[in-house]
């Protein structure tokens, strides 16, 4: 009797320990008691081994092309514009928790959206060895880092998938906009392509169920398909607006979520492309991407054959314009107050 108590309570304030508003205050309490370090650079002792080099260093290769894209926002479609291109290797969703270099795990499911897709996965073939090195938390934990953040398995995972690319490897991720710098710092001469889409449209890719979740009912029938509830998780300790004790309706979690990926898109990336420009005018862009990057430009009319645009405007058989622009109004203002302190 006495254990089954005990297991009781134990129970009930692990509970406790896991309600949002406990973890917040928790975190709260824990950044007040931080220091901040201070910035030191590991020098080599005079007592180190000259046989011993320096084990840690930046990526120096100046072909690797990094994209960055929130979910549902046309990623996809580039990656497999680069998958069709000569002398690269792409690399789909490396941190996508199905784990490509896996057989056992990955399936062979494709979303019927992603038209013109067959696999995700024939790029991962024979690298079974990044099961040593691949964390399924980082689809949810430590989703923004700064240049001074430490993972090391993550560099080395990456940099795993660079060593095996024939050619020039194209890495596409839709978890990586808050972690830029950290990216910049370990692979600086890397070009970063920041992909973004109108977020009414995105929004409208998110709901896989628009009856249930229609725009009258989604603050309380919303249902996570896509992330949105774990990556306002856990970056609701550094952007406190993503709580939902904050901001308890689905839709301005989702703006707040989409402009601030798109603030640290555009602040850390090489090139910026919308979805719109993409599929409405592919030649075009291709070309002015394919510039940016160095690479030759034979064959982009057969590459524009690859894009199947979805309709647009898809947003407006949702919900009014006035619908969308009273939440987006109190998500800007929230934003200019959070980023620069005085309101529009």
């Amino acid at each position: 009797m006495t254990s089954k108590i005990k297991q009781q309570v134990i129970d009930i304030f692990l509970k406790f320990l896991g309600r949002e508003e406990i973890q917040n205050e928790l975190r709260e309490q824990i950044n007040q008691a931080s220091c901040i370090l201070p910035v030191i650079e590991n020098t080599q002792s005079p007592y180190t081994p000259d046989t011993i080099s320096e084990l840690s260093h930046p990526s120096l290769r100046d072909d690797i092309v990094f994209i960055t894209s929130r979910f549902r926002s046309g990623s996809t479609l580039l990656w497999n514009l680069f998958r069709q291109t000569q002398d690269c290797t792409s690399y789909y969703e490396p941190f996508n928790e199905r784990q490509w270099f896996n057989p056992e795990l990955r399936g062979n499911n494709v979303d019927n959206t992603h038209r013109g897709v067959a696999d995700y996965s024939a790029e991962y073939n024979n690298l079974t060895g990044l099961s040593k090195l691949y964390n399924e938390n980082w689809i949810r934990q430590q989703l923004l880092m700064t240049e001074s953040s430490w993972n090391p398995n993550m560099k080395a995972y990456i940099e795993s998938l660079i060593d095996a690319a024939t050619g020039r490897p194209i890495l596409q991720f839709n978890r990586i906009d808050f972690r830029l710098p950290w990216l910049k710092k370990h692979f600086p001469n890397a070009k970063i392509i920041h992909l973004y889409r109108h977020p009414r449209d995105q929004w409208c890719s998110f709901l896989t169920n628009k009856n249930i979740m229609n725009k009258n009912d989604v603050e309380h029938t919303y249902q996570d398909a896509f992330y949105l509830d774990v990556w306002c998780k856990d970056l609701s300790q550094h952007y406190p607006i993503l709580s939902k004790i904050n901001t308890p309706h689905p839709y301005q979690r989702f703006y707040y979520l989409w402009k601030l990926s798109y603030l640290h898109g555009v602040a850390h990336s090489n090139h910026n492309l919308s979805f719109e420009q993409l599929t409405e005018d592919p030649e075009k862009q291709i070309k002015e991407l394919y510039d940016v990057l160095n690479i030759s430009k034979n064959g982009i009319s057969e590459l524009c054959g690859v894009i199947q645009a979805p309709p647009k405007n898809q947003w407006q058989k949702y919900a009014s314009n006035e619908w969308f622009e009273q939440h987006e109004e109190i998500c800007e203002n929230n934003l200019t107050l959070l980023l620069n302190g005085t309101p529009t």
